[in-house]
């Protein structure tokens, strides 16, 4: 068992981490990928950011207050509150194509880095994992070896974006058409997965709240890249 030394302020160093790296990001994509930034801001207006940034804030205290039973705040959450205000602000103004790409490496790099913040703000950040006897499992405090599934979180999506990154840059199809779409596939998978590895009160047999919420997601992106591949036959 590893023994990780916490702190609940450690949550707030994880976030202002997690938004540096996601500014980089987005720096990066601004740099290296140009054409895709010019393209969003074509398809849009202020309103869309607008959208995008209450969407965000309104799905990461529903979820994470639902979930708990109490105030709280969830990645997810923002996720996809973030993307249903998305697409009703573009379903409003005809905006009918994908125009996540460009956020695909900050968000990226926001989740790889700001869990680690989660997993060192330990018990008190409501993330922790369940019981386990595995040899990498960690100590945050209560003497109870549990599941880091804060890690597992950030080691799956770096997964990802390594993948992601070396397709964007070979012009892969699926890359540069899906990117954002690959991207909301590949965490709702990997945090399905997780989820059974969290306290949290199940609502249907053994499925929890972000379980449900992570189908939906699924959902949405297999719909798009389905709806975009029959167009583009």
């Amino acid at each position: 068992m590893i023994a990780v030394p916490t702190d609940p302020l450690l949550h707030y160093a994880g976030d202002a981490a997690a938004w540096t790296a996601a500014l980089l990001g987005g720096r990066w994509v601004h740099r290296r990928r140009r054409a895709s930034v010019e393209l969003l801001a074509a398809r849009t207006a202020p309103g869309y950011f607008l959208s995008l940034a209450l969407g965000a804030v309104a799905g990461a205290w529903l979820f994470g207050s639902l979930n708990l039973r109490a105030p709280s705040h969830s990645i997810a959450g923002a996720l996809a509150g973030a993307i249903a205000a998305v697409e009703l602000w573009k379903w409003r103004h005809g905006v009918r194509v994908s125009t996540g790409g460009p956020f695909v490496v900050p968000l990226c790099l926001g989740i790889i880095v700001g869990r680690w913040g989660c997993l060192f703000a330990g018990l008190p950040d409501q993330t922790f994992g369940i019981p386990t006897h595995l040899p990498w499992a960690v100590d945050l405090g209560d003497g109870i070896a549990r599941h880091p599934v804060q890690a597992y979180e950030s080691l799956a999506m770096l997964v990802f974006l390594a993948v992601y990154g070396t397709a964007l840059q070979r012009e892969r199809p699926w890359a540069v058409r899906h990117g954002f779409h690959a991207f909301v596939l590949a965490y709702a998978g990997q945090r399905f997965v997780w989820e059974f590895f969290k306290p949290y009160p199940s609502l249907i047999f053994s499925l929890n709240l972000f379980h449900l919420l992570m189908i939906g997601l699924a959902i949405y992106a297999l719909v798009w890249i389905a709806r975009d591949r029959r167009a583009a036959a």
